[in-house]
């Protein structure tokens, strides 16, 4: 009996040592349809003062500005097509719903189109999410150049995750 509480004990702590401290951290927020055709509700969150950081969650949007210390991001919502499957879309010009965070210096970023810079790989699960991981750089240089939809989780303020979502 012993010796299977010692084992146990060697087991948990082996465990905690293997996963990072602030992924333990953060809460396991639910998923919106990554295919969704309507825009995500944010309850309470008062658009007409200035932008500021939507609660903590999990927002299918993409990232439309990169300034110094923080993105600026807005909720997308998927649009058939008369000529294809479709494609994702932003709010209407007019439309206050944008968001301001910065990114976690951890931020985890799945990328669906690899690492590099041209954007060549093809890295994604069964869903059609990003599944390379890619470093905080690669996210702040893609998001000048490219509006990828993605997965994005706010946690206390800070974009903590970011996947991508492939479309063709």
């Amino acid at each position: 009996m012993k010796r299977s509480l010692t084992a146990a004990a060697v087991l948990s702590v082996a465990l905690a040592v293997a996963v990072p401290a602030d992924a333990a951290a953060i809460p396991a927020f639910p998923v919106p349809k990554i295919f969704g055709t309507a825009f995500q509700p944010d309850p309470g969150h008062d658009f007409t003062k200035r932008i500021s950081s939507r609660k903590d969650g999990v927002l299918r949007g993409w990232i439309t500005h990169v300034a110094p210390g923080q993105v600026e991001y807005e909720p997308i919502k998927w649009v058939k097509d008369k000529y294809s499957e479709g494609h994702f879309v932003g709010p209407a010009e007019g439309h206050v719903t944008a968001y301001a965070s910065p990114v976690a210096k951890n931020v985890v970023f799945l990328s669906a189109l690899g690492c590099s810079a041209t954007l060549a790989g093809f890295t994604v699960d069964k869903q059609g999410l990003g599944s390379k991981r890619c470093s905080r750089k690669a996210l702040l240089t893609r998001a000048k150049k490219y509006q990828r939809p993605s997965l994005i989780t706010v946690y206390r303020g800070e974009i903590v995750k970011l996947q991508e979502i492939y479309t063709p």
